[in-house]
């Protein structure tokens, strides 16, 4: 199999195990599940090129498991990073404002157990010799999965996308970072301090900017405002949240002209509608999760981190770390 990938180019993917998982339809469904929303809603807010920002989760489950093949980690540790984000809902992490407030944004993580045992994927992982429990705990991945503000292979692939998709950095610059990487004991560690900084405020700028603003609630309420009301009217399932983002968007059409009050919310989920933070003024105390990293690089013969040198971004890890919270006005 030929895979292009937009940050690592042209890759060849030939082992068994990983071709036989990528046609699961756990996998394949998330070609049709946007990484950051729903982008016609997303491009209206920011006023952004459409063609800036459609990032689909298997893309991202692709680099993930492309990342962690280009620097030699175990076939079993590739698998968790190609798995890793089976369980999202449509729209990603506009579910967690479904089923919560989106303070964590954990929503898919919580359910990854469950989902992954009524899947086809332990089967398969069993026919290739794989022990499919192992994949229940993270502790087991420590190069893919890390806590906040630690590097990791999920979170490096991610806004290695990000930085390209939003042009804060381009192609040549997203390289830069991934060749000055390398992993010391099951951890990420830039070659110098001048790259671990650049990457981490530019992280932190995509986090600010892009993940975690106002314009960043308001499109995730929008969204989950519509789903929950399809789904207290009994228009579309629970279930349905495991499909995709197409086949949810058709369901809920086949109703807009006999409820009005389901037009008005697609008409803004559609992307026209107008939103402000009034303390005075709000129909929703919103929040949003807010991610920084605090990476670790080689300085002066030892392996530091960026807060260790630079005392100032341990005042902003603490500070970026606090979910951001908003009086949110939805018209």
């Amino acid at each position: 199999m030929l895979y292009h990938h937009r940050v690592y180019g042209r890759i060849k993917i030939t082992e068994p195990v990983i071709l036989d998982l990528i046609k699961t339809p756990e996998i394949q469904r998330l070609k049709n599940i946007e990484q950051g929303g729903y982008s016609p809603l997303y491009h209206n807010v920011r006023k952004l090129p459409s063609s800036r920002i459609i990032h689909k989760r298997f893309e991202h489950s692709l680099g993930a498991f492309i990342l962690l093949r280009k620097f030699n980690v175990s076939t079993e540790e590739q698998i968790a990073g190609l798995i890793h984000d089976i369980s999202h809902g449509i729209f990603s992490h506009s579910i967690d404002y479904v089923f919560g407030k989106g303070k964590t944004q954990d929503h898919g993580d919580k359910i990854f157990n469950k989902f992954f045992k009524q899947s086809k994927i332990p089967k398969i992982l069993k026919s290739h010799g794989f022990q499919p429990l192992r994949f229940l705990n993270k502790k087991n991945f420590p190069i893919l999965e890390k806590d906040l503000p630690d590097l990791c292979a999920d979170r490096i692939d991610y806004i290695l996308m990000l930085m390209v998709t939003f042009k804060e950095a381009d192609k040549k610059t997203a390289h830069l970072f991934f060749k000055n990487l390398q992993i010391i004991n099951n951890k990420w560690v830039f070659k110098n301090y001048f790259f671990a900084k650049k990457f981490a405020q530019i992280f932190r700028r995509i986090n600010k900017v892009y993940l975690s603003d106002l314009k960043s609630v308001a499109m995730h309420h929008t969204i989950a405002n519509l789903l929950k009301y399809a789904i207290d009217e009994k228009y579309i399932t629970k279930k349905d949240i495991f499909t995709t983002d197409i086949q949810v968007i058709s369901k809920i059409k086949r109703y807009l002209k006999k409820d009005q009050k389901l037009k008005e919310l697609y008409i803004r989920f559609s992307g026209k509608m107008k939103y402000k933070n009034d303390p005075q003024d709000y129909d929703y105390l919103a929040f949003c999760k807010s991610r920084v990293v605090d990476p670790l690089c080689l300085y002066q013969g030892k392996i530091k981190r960026i807060s260790d040198i630079d005392k100032k971004w341990k005042t902003i890890i603490k500070n970026e770390l606090k979910s951001k919270k908003y009086f949110l006005k939805l018209y």
